[in-house]
Formats: structure tokens, sequence, C-alpha cells
């Protein structure tokens, strides 16, 4: 029996996207242990997951130095059979260099790639290219060789508990919007998600999704709109319980951020709004009931970068405002 561990300790939409990872090693090694690494404050994603033994925790904001070690060696004392890091940073580098695991494989552009037994490149398309694949493809090539080339796609796995906690709130048909993203160019502007709930059909409940640091931006929102069928939920749902309320939903809108990946995760409805950032990046909704909306012409300017800024570089945030209302509402037609 192998004993494998998964390495991502990046941000939320990470990890979640790592998952495709885990299920592709059950499906291949049912019988075998599966571990995953994470960052501190992520761990709730993986609770109680029917496929992980062990959650290993890397509290990076307290001594991190200190504490990056002492998970090196705790790692080490495991013996994992096979270590698979899709996180392309020194920190995951650094662990599978001390690990002593027979297999380790991470992408090339790890500075630790040396030392691994299996490296693969981690190649991102040329803006607006045609042909590109999704980021979670490009972390299953790290263990094609044990498996297959066929992708996997990423799965959270909420508990009976957590889908009965927000059945609270499914007493009547609803719509989720995650408004929130890390960087500000990803980010939607707050009185266009006001005008969206006034616009969307009356029969649906609004829920405004996020986490406890969301709530002020759910606020403003629902002080900035006239619908009255908004809730912010904001900070009062954990990340299994979001990704369950997000599975019943008739819509889900979210950024090029987290929320979206819990979309496909669930393989509930979804519409990914990218400002900043475009779909052949590899980023985009995998949910069979999808669609990526954005400006509808080419701006000079965008993409700005791959993960987006802190402020709009040139000033006027076209990529954002231009986005058309009836954009958003493509789906409407199709539940009449």
């Amino acid at each position: 029996m192998y004993k494998f561990l998964v390495i991502q300790t990046a941000f939320t939409g990470d990890v979640v996207l790592a998952t495709a990872i885990v299920e592709k090693l059950h499906q291949f090694y049912p019988d075998s242990q599966i571990d995953f690494l994470l960052r501190k404050g992520n761990e709730g994603l993986l609770e109680n997951h029917p496929y992980i033994t062990n959650v290993l925790i890397w509290n990076k904001r307290h001594q991190k130095k200190r504490n990056l070690l002492k998970m090196a060696m705790r790692v080490r004392k495991e013996h994992y059979t096979h270590i698979i890091s899709p996180h392309r940073f020194p920190t995951s580098g650094f662990v599978m260099f001390l690990s002593g695991a027979g297999y380790t494989a991470g992408f090339n552009k790890n500075p630790f790639a040396f030392s691994f037994t299996k490296s693969a490149p981690h190649d991102i398309a040329a803006p607006y290219s045609k042909e590109f694949i999704m980021e979670t493809e490009r972390y299953q090539l790290l263990i094609a060789d044990i498996t297959d080339d066929k992708p996997t796609l990423p799965k959270l796995h909420p508990s009976v508990a957590d889908f009965d906690f927000v059945r609270q709130y499914q007493d009547e048909p609803y719509i989720c919007i995650a408004p929130s993203s890390v960087w500000f160019t990803k980010r939607f502007p707050v009185e266009r998600w006001a005008t969206l709930m006034e616009l969307l059909p009356e029969k649906f409940k609004i829920y405004i999704i996020g986490g406890p640091d969301d709530k002020e931006l759910g606020e403003s929102i629902m002080i900035q709109t006239t619908s009255k069928r908004g809730e912010n939920l904001c900070g009062k749902l954990s990340y299994l319980q979001s990704a369950a309320l997000m599975k019943g939903a008739a819509m889900n809108y979210a950024n090029d951020s987290a929320p979206l990946h819990f979309a496909s995760a669930m393989n509930a409805p979804v519409t990914g709004v990218f400002c900043s950032t475009i779909s052949s990046y590899g980023f985009g909704p995998q949910s069979e009931n999808s669609k990526i909306v954005e400006i509808d012409y080419e701006l000079y300017c965008k993409p700005c970068g791959i993960h987006g800024r802190k402020r709009c570089p040139e000033g006027h945030f076209k990529c954002a405002v231009d986005i058309k209302n009836e954009q958003l509402l493509w789906w409407i037609s199709k539940t009449t």
C-alpha cells in the first residue's frame, strides 16, 4: 500500500483545485493512504473528506520558517512513498527535498525541482489563445505516469450536517453572489452587484456569501441596492456550508476566485465574472452549467496579470465596468 501526501499551501481556490489530484489518486489507489498539507485557515475545506486520512496544517503567519522546518521534519518521519505538490514555490519544494520520499513530483518552476524524481512544465497559454488546458489538468500532469492522462474534476465533500444547516435558506428558489477576491482587479464593482440584484427575477431570494472579512463588502452591496430580497451571509457559513448552499442555487455568481472553484467542485451552476483576467489562463469554471462573462471587445490592457492587481494600473477599470448587465442574465431565458 502506498502512502501519498499532496501539498498545496497557496490560496483557498488553489486547495480546491488540488482536490482533483486526491480524486484521481483515490480512483487508482483506493486502499492507499492520502494525506494533505495546507496552510492554516484552509483546513475547513477538507473536513471529514472521505479520501483523506490526515490534514497537516502549516501555520504560515506565526514563526513561518521555524514552523516550516518543523513541518518538514514531521513529513520526513511519516515516511511517505509519494509526495505531489502543485505549489510552485520554495516552501513546498523544501519540504519535499527533506522528505526522503522515493517519488516526489512538482512543477519545474519550483526552485527545488532539481531534486524531484519527476517534474512537469506549468505552461500557461498566451492571452486569448483558443487552445489551452485547465489548471486542474496541469496539476494532473504531475501524476500522469502513475495514473492516466484523463482529467478528473476537483470535488468538495460537504457532510450531511452541512447540507442540513443550509436547508434553512432553501425554502424558496435562490441565487448566490460571491462578490469578493483577494485581488481588487478581479472584483466586479460593488455598485454593479447591487444593480444585478435589482435585475434578477423577483421569484429568487439572493444570498451574498463570503468569509468573515467579506461582511463589510456584503453590507455595502446591500446598502446600494433597492432589492429587498437580499441577505448578507458573509461570515455565517463555513467553506463546506457555502459549497452546499451553492449546490442548490438556481445560479451562482463569482469572480475569478475561490467561490468559482467551489461551484466547479460541486458541479453547481455558475457565472464566472472575469474582469482583469482571462479564460485561457485555465482558471475558468468547470461545472456543466457554466459561463464566463467578460467585456465583449479586446481591451489593450487586459489581461494585466495572471493573479490580478491591487488596483487598476490604467485607472479606468474598463475590464469590469464595461461588462453589460444583459451579459450577466444569460441564463434567465433558459429557466423560463
